[in-house]
């Protein structure tokens, strides 16, 4: 009984402290406003900084998965010394854990109908190369075998070349030129945007065999290689290097094997580095918050020094005087956190449709941001409260 009786009286004298530190703020709602807004300006600066990193982390995350999944690219950086033909590529297929692979030839060319004409990325290809980078078909069909193996003058054509060329007309079934060449549009990709700094829209697609006569280039630039899963995609690109090892010997410096996986970890690391040091330079706002709550609090203490005499002098304790200059520091800062989230999560939204930057929220940014300025106004506000509590009651009643 005597446990309830105590717990009842402390959770009194707690509300009252709130009541009191509330009346003190309400008091003085200019003064509270200002002290709160280095509190303010910091958890909406750590939220709007950190979801931008986020986002950002989250874009090139999507940007790289756009190239296809469980992807290794062999580029041939110098095809004068390694002649890498398609008979070559077609033995990748022997090692286990190749689940497809497509061959390509690249350059540029010009592309006409009509009176529109415009200069784009050719690439020629093999059916295979829908499936092992993932592209979708908009409109009429991919490329197939069938037009590889007959060096059929048709063409796939990228969402852009298509709007350019024919605007909104369809272009299946039309005809256009490349470099003087007619071929049949047989079918349009769907949009995919930019990926690592080049647009996948501005493309036309061949079969790699009339890519090969129209370039007059019959050896393979890039070789694109789809592995059965994630888990053997490290054993598959030590295969692969074995293999162009004893096919090249002496020549590793004229072509290159990256692992997808291993371009998407680098880009997390950097990004969420930038994220971190995003996060800690706004966390600085915050700790400058919490100078001015410290700063407001004595002078709060000096104000109310006969106030703390009177109170002292009726028979308060030294702990109820810390309780209340402490609670009145976390309301501030508490009241700041939420404002700063709310503002936080408005000026996100502003930069993501203003200027379109990716913003990522995420609730464990925003706690972890409210938990800290509530800990800064806490710390912040133990000296001031601390120095209220051992004024001695005889001198604060004759404070003037």
């Amino acid at each position: 009984m005597d446990i309830y009786l105590k717990a009842g009286v402390i959770s009194l004298e707690f509300l009252q402290s709130i009541k009191m530190a509330m009346r003190s703020i309400q008091g003085n709602k200019l003064r509270s406003f200002l002290t709160m807004l280095g509190i303010i300006i910091g958890v909406s600066s750590v939220i709007v900084l950190i979801s931008i990193g986020q986002g950002s982390s989250k874009a090139v995350t999507e940007q790289i998965n756009q190239l296809g999944t469980n992807l290794l690219t062999v580029n041939v950086m110098n095809s004068d010394i390694v002649k890498l033909t398609v008979e070559d590529a077609e033995k990748f297929r022997k090692i286990a854990g190749v689940k497809d692979l497509a061959p390509v030839v690249s350059g540029r060319v010009n592309v006409r109908n009509g009176n529109t004409s415009t200069q784009v990325s050719l690439i020629g290809t093999t059916a295979s190369y829908e499936t092992v980078r993932d592209v979708q078909v908009n409109q009429g069909r991919f490329l197939s075998d069938i037009d590889v193996d007959y060096r059929q003058k048709i063409a796939v054509l990228g969402a852009n070349t298509a709007q350019t060329l024919f605007g909104i007309d369809n272009p299946v079934g039309q005809y256009i030129q490349v470099d003087g060449t007619s071929f049949k549009v047989v079918g349009v990709l769907a949009s995919k945007g930019g990926s690592m700094g080049q647009s996948g829209d501005d493309v036309i697609l061949l079969p790699l065999s009339t890519a090969q006569r129209l370039i007059k280039n019959t050896n393979v630039q890039t070789l694109y290689i789809q592995g059965k899963n994630a888990e053997q995609l490290d054993w598959v690109m030590a295969e692969v290097e074995r293999t162009l090892m004893r096919m090249f010997p002496d020549h590793q410096d004229s072509y290159s094997v990256f692992n997808q996986q291993d371009l998407m970890d680098t880009m997390s690391s950097v990004t969420s580095t930038m994220t971190m040091m995003l996060g800690g330079i706004a966390g600085i706002s915050l700790l400058v918050g919490g100078i001015g709550i410290m700063n407001i609090m004595l002078v709060s203490v000096s104000e109310r020094t006969r106030e703390i005499g009177i109170r002292k002098a009726i028979g308060a304790k030294r702990k109820d005087i810390l309780l209340q200059f402490l609670i009145e520091a976390s309301v501030l800062s508490a009241f700041g956190g939420v404002i700063g989230i709310a503002l936080g999560l408005a000026v996100g939204q502003v930069l993501s449709k203003a200027i379109g930057l990716s913003v990522s929220y995420s609730v464990s940014v925003s706690l972890v941001a409210f938990l800290f300025s509530l800990a800064v106004g806490i710390v912040f506000g133990v000296f001031p409260a601390s120095k209220a509590a051992k004024l001695d009651p005889i001198r604060a009643l004759r404070y003037d």
